[in-house]
């Protein structure tokens, strides 16, 4: 009897043992499994806090502008057709203007004597074969008249009343400045590029004007104290616009290139670090991201994001700029 006791204590003992060992194995399981779910709860969290937070981020890329057509009018906001366009590249170089050399007279006294009248001053028109000055001859004693050689102005005049004049130096020069030459300086990294017969337009800070034409010369040598070479453009000068002396701009345009999609450069903004144009839907506006190709002060050349028929601004994306960075269109419509 005692031992059938003893051997039921060793099995109840054997069961209990079990079942604690068991149980342990379940809590820790279900500790587990509770720790396991808390980390996924969290992970969950951080990545719905992260789209969230990416949602936020990406709500003025994606948020549509609405506007009337009275705002449209009122901030002069235009829209064009994306269009394929043909992107011409420059080269920026700078100069003076100069006389046209083979209609510049360097006139120069017959015999050396006194000046006894000047009758013209330095900016004068005159015409071939008008007085200058008279000067009598030391030799003679004889009066001769100095007379232009051609029609002009004066533009270099060294002689007054009583002075003695030598014949070994000019002591008048005329220009016909009715046509003048553009010298401009062409770096030695350019030289390649830039040819005769190349378009150009002039320009100058002094004068609105903007003169059209084309490169006759390129000089053979290269400065050696500026390492550039001098190319000549001929410029019509009937106006009196372009003056000897003036400093000037040209762009010679070198090449062209035709491209899918360009559009003016202001229709481009930069939006959070990134370049935008503005595209109209059915909804409204929205900046839509767009990667630039070859560009101009004209035209730039869009890559992608912007498609031939798609409307966008042309005049006027910077108060979109402006109003999204203000937040001020939301989702109202203007």
């Amino acid at each position: 009897m005692e031992n059938k006791n003893k051997i039921i204590f060793l099995l109840v003992g054997i069961l209990i043992g079990a079942l604690v060992a068991i149980g342990g194995f379940t809590l820790f399981d279900n500790k587990s499994t509770t720790s396991n779910n808390t980390e996924t709860e969290r992970g969950n969290n951080h990545v719905d806090e992260k789209e969230k937070h990416g949602e936020e981020n990406g709500k003025e890329h994606s948020e549509i502008i609405k506007i009337s057509d009275k705002v449209r009018k009122e901030f002069g906001i235009e829209v064009s057709t994306a269009a394929s366009g043909k992107i011409v590249v420059h080269k920026d170089l700078t100069g003076e203007i100069v006389p046209n050399p083979y209609n510049v007279a360097h006139i120069v006294p017959r015999f050396t004597g006194i000046v006894k009248d000047v009758y013209k001053k330095m900016g004068d028109n005159v015409k071939k074969g008008d007085k200058i000055a008279t000067i009598e001859s030391n030799e003679s004693l004889v009066q001769y008249d100095v007379t232009s050689s051609i029609d002009g102005t004066i533009i270099e005049l060294h002689m007054t009343p009583g002075e003695l004049i030598g014949d070994d130096k000019h002591i008048v020069m005329v220009a016909n400045l009715k046509n003048v030459w553009a010298e401009l300086n062409v770096y030695q990294k350019d030289l390649g590029e830039v040819k005769v017969g190349q378009p150009v337009e002039i320009t100058s800070p002094n004068t609105n004007s903007v003169f059209k034409g084309k490169l006759f010369y390129i000089s053979p040598i290269v400065k050696e104290a500026t390492r550039t070479a001098l190319a000549r453009v001929k410029l019509n000068n009937s106006k009196g616009i372009w003056k000897p002396g003036m400093f000037v701009s040209g762009k010679v345009f070198t090449s062209y290139k035709k491209v899918n999609v360009a559009v003016p450069p202001n229709a481009v903004q930069i939006l959070e670090g990134q370049k935008v144009i503005f595209v109209e839907g059915k909804e409204g506006f929205r900046p839509q991201v767009v990667t630039l190709g070859l560009e101009n002060s004209k035209l730039v050349e869009v890559l992608d994001g912007l498609h031939i028929g798609d409307k966008y601004v042309t005049k006027g994306a910077y108060t979109f700029k402006s109003e999204i960075l203000k937040e001020s269109f939301g989702g109202d419509e203007h």
